[in-house]
């Protein structure tokens, strides 16, 4: 990605902050222009104490109380609206960002590991909004100080700012010859940072089957390995920085040394005044500071640019088709017709001109061995997948509607294992339907044979943790059921429902589902063959090369 492609990315999802970001810039500039003046009254301040000017003394005392005095508000006003702005733009970009994600296509935001997409939405999106809500201001501030302490020096002494011109910008320039190097290894440092918070994340997030295995020291073993990756990168790149900043010192060092003394020179010829020579001084610190700001926002600026690629490759994720829900009413089915799909990147197809009624108000059974594309089939009628020949239609006697994103509306998708996120039981529920009333959710735990809850001291606002954390896997499984049918659509998908219950739990729960549950299409995957043979319809899914 290219500097400009960036800028104008930062550019864009940044435009409702502008206004008050540039607030806070000129805020900066006022501040700068006080020190400056500040500078001229203390010059005359000394002057007028050692007889040169004959101003009045207690004028200029008033105006340095007033410079402090305002330096200090502007100060603390500033800082106020930069935090307000760098709040308020990273929480936007958190949001757009999440928001983005959460409708991208599935197939494409797979590529990306959970771990790294966290670790661009917390430590990139800092680096880009530090970048905009205080490196950018200051950057801009830091220009206008220095501008005015050159004029400010010039008028006093233009053969010294000629010197300290050619002397400082000359130490800059020979410290930054390694800025694309010191680009690359920012990404590559990020790129190592994200590996690390994915390694930690995914195994800690399976430390139960890590522990089991007898893994944790393999698992450590890793994490040391790239810990010290990250570290030999951190130490390339700061010695970089520390080349830059010695340069920098060495440039200023001499600048300040050749103002004093030219200051000294001038006192012994009697050709300035003691006056002139406190301003030289503080002039070349006004010169001397913004230089070395600006030099210290150069890695600033790389990080950020760096942060910049790796937020603009998620905001280019292919998004789902957008648009007003298609709901069908009435019962309804749903009709395959010559489908055919295979992974990307996958040589083995899945379906090969695969065709299937599934009849409105009817229960099947999906089975088949592992690998016959039994889930596959769900995500193609879910719309989170796409078959690359035939069609998935919804019907019924008035409508026929192609599957997509926008017809999710009449799917309701219970997946296998344990879904439940951390939270009361109430509000994992009310995902499924977030007007549900009490007695619907009621009607729904007892037809997902889960009215164990109502049993519990706060019923269902009994608090679980992550992955139901605090039920067993049964009652987990069934609870997620239950949010599943209080979704209005009119086709239930379950994949292996029963999987973690007891053989009468999963004959109860079938036969609660197929008796209150006659006005919706039922489908459900299943290996195990008691609950194939209770339902209306089984379809047997075979490999293709089958």
């Amino acid at each position: 990605m290219k500097i400009k492609d960036c800028i104008y990315w930062l550019f864009k999802n940044s435009r409702q902050f502008h206004r008050m970001i540039m607030v806070c810039t000129l805020i900066g500039i006022l501040h700068a222009a006080i020190s400056l003046y500040f500078v001229y009254v203390c010059k005359h301040l000394i002057d007028i104490a050692t007889n040169v000017s004959d101003d009045s003394l207690s004028l200029y005392i008033g105006w340095m109380i007033l410079c402090i005095v305002a330096q200090i508000i502007l100060a603390a006003f500033r800082g106020k609206l930069t935090i307000r702005n760098e709040i308020g733009l990273r929480n936007y970009l958190h949001a757009t960002l999440f928001t983005r994600l959460m409708k991208g296509e599935p197939v494409e935001l797979g590529k990306f590991h959970s771990g790294d997409i966290l670790n661009r939405l917390e430590s990139d999106v800092a680096s880009v909004t530090e970048t905009l809500c205080i490196t950018i201001p200051s950057v801009i501030i830091t220009f206008t100080q220095l501008s005015g302490a050159l004029v400010f020096l010039t008028l006093l002494d233009a053969h010294l700012t000629a010197i300290l011109i050619f002397v400082m910008p000359l130490a800059l320039l020979l410290s930054k010859k390694y800025i694309l190097r010191m680009r690359q290894m920012s990404r590559e440092i990020r790129k190592t940072d994200s590996s690390i918070q994915s390694h930690i994340q995914e195994n800690f997030q399976h430390r139960v089957l890590v522990q089991t295995l007898e893994y944790t020291s393999h698992s450590v073993k890793k994490l040391t390995s790239l810990l010290n990756g990250l570290n030999e990168k951190v130490n390339q790149r700061a010695n970089f920085s520390i080349f830059s900043r010695s340069m920098v010192q060495t440039g200023f060092s001499s600048g300040y040394a050749i103002a004093f003394l030219w200051g000294v020179y001038g006192l012994y010829k009697h050709t300035i005044t003691f006056g002139m020579m406190t301003a030289f001084l503080q002039l070349v610190a006004q010169i001397q500071r913004p230089m070395l700001d600006l030099s210290k926002q150069i890695p600033t600026f790389i990080k950020a640019i760096t942060a910049t690629e790796r937020l603009a490759e998620l905001t280019e994720l292919p998004q789902e088709e957008q648009g007003q829900p298609l709901h069908l009413s009435g019962k309804f089915g749903i009709r395959i017709r010559q489908m055919s799909f295979t992974y990307p990147n996958h040589q083995k197809q899945i379906f090969s001109g695969f065709s299937h009624d599934f009849q409105p108000g009817s229960l099947t059974a999906v089975v088949g061995e592992t690998g016959t594309g039994k889930s596959t089939l769900f995500k193609l009628i879910l719309a989170l997948l796409k078959p690359q020949e035939g069609e998935i239609i919804f019907y019924n006697e008035h409508q026929q509607i192609n599957a997509s994103p926008l017809t999710r509306c009449n799917l309701s998708y219970v997946p296998q294992g344990n879904t439940l996120l951390s939270g009361t039981i109430r509000e994992n529920l009310k995902m499924g339907n977030p007007s549900a009333t009490e007695e619907e959710m009621q009607k729904a735990l007892h037809t997902a044979v889960a009215d164990f809850v109502l049993d519990f001291p706060d019923g269902i606002d009994t608090y679980c943790g992550e992955k139901g954390y605090g039920l067993s896997e049964g009652q987990a499984q069934r609870i997620a059921i239950a949010r599943g049918l209080l979704r209005p659509g009119g086709i239930l998908l379950l994949d292996e429902p029963s999987s973690s219950l007891d053989p009468d739990t999963e004959q109860l729960l079938l036969q609660r589902l197929s008796t209150q549950l006659q006005n919706k299409t039922l489908i459900l995957i299943t290996h195990r063959d008691a609950i194939a043979q209770l339902c209306q319809y089984t379809l047997h899914l075979k490999t293709s090369e089958e």
